[in-house]
């Protein structure tokens, strides 16, 4: 039965060309997705914990898939309440897959960390940002070979539904370190929008940022439901929270009765050691807090993408930005977090000197310290911001495991292996 809520707007690829087959255009995006090198990686990118470290805690990948799961559900539910959906006219839950197991593709070794140190290194060359980066694997290198193959071919729809900004980075007044595209991204931003004029309205402040596609909305709403609920899950099998810890926490916050009661669930649920399964029904209820609205836009005659928009339950969106300040407040800003951090900016910033200063300002004795492929993409362009871009490529894609062997084969003088240099 054809899905009468996209139409061939929604399902044209980039680039075009692209030979359909028993799968629809959005099933194929997933497909791309899953056995791509680049989704791989995700098994050791850290999430909050460093890759590696602990044997149960979840990883770049595993957030991704709990992220399509509740993505799917939230398809699910929505169309499981009837008018406006029906069996003929529904949200694609195989492309909201695609978009929730890509929305990380961009994301660096270190977790955030990297991704903050990135943002330092490239603030001068066009800036870094881990959504910007899906978006440019997905368009550039997630299948790059040396034949001139370049990006995956994704739909309009996939590529719409991974932009959750869409602000250029030269649109800002001030150089941005988060929540911008690339410049040269505007040509893809042009292909999302069907080369429709952007209205001058939506460039004032966060508009146009906060112009999303109904299926990107959906992921959005599935990642905040993931982590604000699971990180807390893992911070408390990793014992950075206890209940000691979080009471001290709960005494310098404005708890109002809301809060208390989610503080008080919270706290008897670790002391009863049922703390997963009490957390799995939460993200149940922020499944169900989710209807759709309709919209207009200027780009709400030309898709339902832009005609619909998700509206979340202000209750599920306040629980969730209450368990995300706790683990702010007692994971990320904690020692140990702290010396990740540390430790992500040292190896990058010295990975980055080194490669800049073999590849880009060359010196009369010039090593070759990346692999092969990476040196030729880097002498291919022509411009000290190209240059860059590709060096930031390279380091963006090494998992935690890659850049840490890298770091320590050029820097430790007893550290002697040759593997993964890749």
């Amino acid at each position: 039965m054809q899905n009468r809520f996209y139409n061939a707007f929604d399902s044209e690829s980039l680039g075009g060309g692209r030979k359909l087959d028993y799968r629809t255009p959005f099933q194929m995006d997933r497909d791309r997705i899953i056995h791509a090198h680049a989704f791989r990686k995700l098994q050791s990118k850290t999430q909050v914990f460093l890759s590696g470290e602990y044997d149960f805690y979840r990883t770049r990948l595993t957030h991704s898939m709990e992220v399509a799961q509740i993505g799917r559900s939230i398809c699910a539910y929505l169309s499981s309440r009837g008018a406006p959906l029906r069996n003929d006219f529904h949200i694609d839950s195989d492309l909201v897959e695609a978009v929730c197991l890509a929305h990380d593709l961009g994301h660096p070794p270190f977790g955030h960390s990297g991704e903050r140190t990135l943002q330092e290194l490239m603030i001068k060359w066009g800036g870094f940002e881990g959504n910007a980066q899906t978006l440019h694997l997905l368009t550039e290198t997630i299948y790059q070979n040396e034949a001139g193959v370049r990006g995956m071919a994704p739909t309009r729809a996939l590529l719409d539904g991974v932009l959750k900004y869409k602000k250029l980075f030269r649109e800002f007044p001030t150089p941005p370190t988060n929540h911008f595209l690339y410049d040269p991204q505007e040509r893809h931003r042009s292909f999302v929008f069907g080369d429709a004029r952007i209205p001058a309205d939506l460039h004032t402040g966060a508009k146009l940022n906060a112009l999303k596609s109904v299926e990107c909305q959906i992921m959005d709403w599935a990642d905040d439901a993931a982590y604000s609920l699971n990180d807390i899950v893992d911070g408390v099998k990793a014992g950075f929270l206890s209940v000691e810890r979080i009471e001290h926490w709960a005494a310098g916050e404005p708890v109002d009765p809301e809060r208390q009661r989610w503080l008080d669930q919270l706290l008897a649920a670790i002391r009863a050691d049922r703390l997963e399964s009490a957390f799995s029904q939460k993200i149940g209820s922020f499944i169900t807090a989710c209807r759709l609205r309709e919209r207009e836009n200027f780009m709400s005659a030309q898709t339902n993408r832009y005609r619909f928009e998700l509206i979340v339950a202000p209750t599920a969106e306040r629980e969730a930005a209450f368990y995300k300040k706790m683990a702010n407040d007692i994971i990320f800003e904690s020692p140990q977090l702290q010396q990740m951090e540390h430790k992500a900016r040292r190896v990058l910033f010295e990975l980055w000197d080194s490669s800049w200063r073999n590849y880009v300002d060359k010196g009369a004795r010039v090593i070759n310290i990346l692999p092969p492929r990476v040196g030729r993409l880097i002498d291919a362009e022509t411009t000290p911001a190209g240059k860059a871009r590709q060096i930031c490529d390279w380091l963006a894609g090494l998992t935690d495991g890659m850049i840490v062997r890298t770091y320590q084969r050029l820097f430790d003088p007893q550290f002697g292996s040759i593997r993964d240099l890749s």
